[in-house]
């Protein structure tokens, strides 16, 4: 494949591996809860430490990733995708970490989707080579750098939405204009109904945008997509409805000749909240003309979470087909216990997810003798920028110093806080880093 355009960090990054070049990020203070004393080493040699997060000088709060979860949680998914005869894309926005795609793609992902082209230059910059783009892009000098990438490179392959004629029109032109050397691949949006969020509205509207697409020669129609968790009042009869009007669309366009030249046809949905219903009404799909790839882009098991997707994943309703673990846990520290039923720790918006729900208080870590226990009778009752505030109850043990361990709620707001995660085993053992670019 050609050079990658750049490296997030010219200057300890190097760009003929981009990826194993990131063990030699330079420690300093754009990293937040490392080490003090690790200030100029590099990321490979910090890890190469072998520290442990408790007493190894690292400050709070600090995020931490559980190795073993995170290991769990990408088998799970990859053993899912094969019993279900999916290709998978996960959403790269969750944790925008080119170490975490490189390991979900080592367990079977077909690719990585993004939201938007900024993720997309961060994907191709660390060797991305499957890109589902789930967006209509209409910015010129985003298309012109995708052209350029699609020009420089045979093997690249994207995949983005259309949604409207007009914006079929807006992407044409800026790819005759940057002199697209091949289409840039395309699937309709089937939108989720009135009050959802992007997408086609009717199946008629579907149909003409389709119609767009043939019009020009800068875009190849390649499938049908949508998100079924914007179904307004989503229960699984609905979704299971709306997954049936997606699947019958691609099943229409087929029919209509509308896909040529192809080697499969595209068919892809599936967040992290419904893909079990996904996976059933794609497996109803009748053979089409070409093969399918039926692809899901479920994004948050990566690191699963302590709230909303504990409570919406659906393998509560199907435990016969696995189990995530929640993968983070934000340590923050005992800075003041004004009153027995109130206490405050170091750790606050700045740091923790609150988008969805209030960090979880799980475990307490004992500041005399390093001991665990659970944090009984302590609740986060909200957050200021740096502290959270903890109501305890009679009988709670803590004090100044102690250690405080917080599940959070929310997978895309909890990495996009940390650009240097350590990863750390049940020990407690940092084995390595993983960084983001968001």
């Amino acid at each position: 494949m050609a050079a990658p355009e750049h490296t997030a960090d010219r200057r300890d990054e190097p760009a003929q591996d981009p990826l194993a070049g990131l063990a030699g990020t330079r420690i300093d203070h754009r990293f937040k809860g490392l080490p003090p004393d690790a200030e100029g080493l590099t990321v490979g040699e910090l890890a190469a430490q072998r520290r442990n997060l408790f007493t190894g000088g690292f400050t709070t709060p600090v995020l931490a990733l559980s190795a073993e979860s995170l290991e769990h949680n990408l088998k799970v998914m990859e053993s899912y995708a094969l019993r279900h005869d999916l290709a998978f894309a996960p959403h790269g926005k969750t944790s925008m970490a080119p170490r975490l795609f490189a390991d979900q793609i080592d367990h079977g992902a077909w690719g990585i989707t993004a939201a938007v082209p900024h993720q997309a230059r961060v994907y191709r910059a660390f060797g991305i080579q499957r890109i589902f783009l789930a967006n209509e892009v209409v910015d010129p000098a985003a298309l012109r750098w995708l052209a350029g990438e699609l020009a420089g490179d045979p093997d690249f392959t994207c995949v983005t939405y259309v949604d409207s004629v007009r914006g079929v029109e807006l992407m044409d032109a800026a790819l005759r204009e940057a002199g697209a050397g091949r289409p840039l691949d395309v699937v309709v949006e089937l939108g989720a109904g009135d009050g959802a969020r992007t997408g086609v509205r009717t199946e008629a509207e579907c149909a003409a945008v389709a119609d767009a697409v043939a019009g020009t020669d800068t875009l190849r129609l390649v499938g049908v997509a949508g998100y079924e968790g914007e179904v307004p009042r989503a229960d699984t009869e609905r979704v299971r409805a709306w997954m049936r009007r997606l699947t019958g669309l691609a099943a229409e366009f087929d029919a209509a000749g509308r896909f040529k030249e192809l080697d499969e046809i595209v068919v892809s949905a599936g967040g992290s909240a419904w893909f079990d219903t996904v996976a059933e009404v794609f497996a109803e799909l009748p053979a089409l003309s070409r093969p399918v790839l039926k692809l899901l882009r479920s994004g948050a098991y990566v690191s699963h979470d302590d709230g909303h997707y504990r409570r919406l994943t659906p393998f509560n309703r199907v435990p016969r087909e696995g189990v995530l673990r929640p993968a983070f846990r934000l340590w923050a520290q005992v800075v003041s216990r004004p009153t027995p039923q109130q206490a405050f720790v170091n750790a606050g918006k700045r740091d923790a997810a609150h988008d969805l729900d209030l960090p979880e208080a799980q475990v307490v870590r004992d500041a005399r003798d390093g001991s665990l226990r659970e944090a009984a009778g302590i609740t986060v009752a909200k957050l200021s920028d740096q502290h959270a505030w903890l109501d305890t109850e009679p009988g709670a043990r803590l004090e100044v110093g102690d250690w405080v361990g917080l599940g959070l709620s929310h997978p895309c707001t909890s990495f996009d806080k940390w650009q240097l995660i350590p990863l750390v085993t049940d020990d407690g053992t940092v084995t390595d880093y993983i960084r983001t670019f968001f």
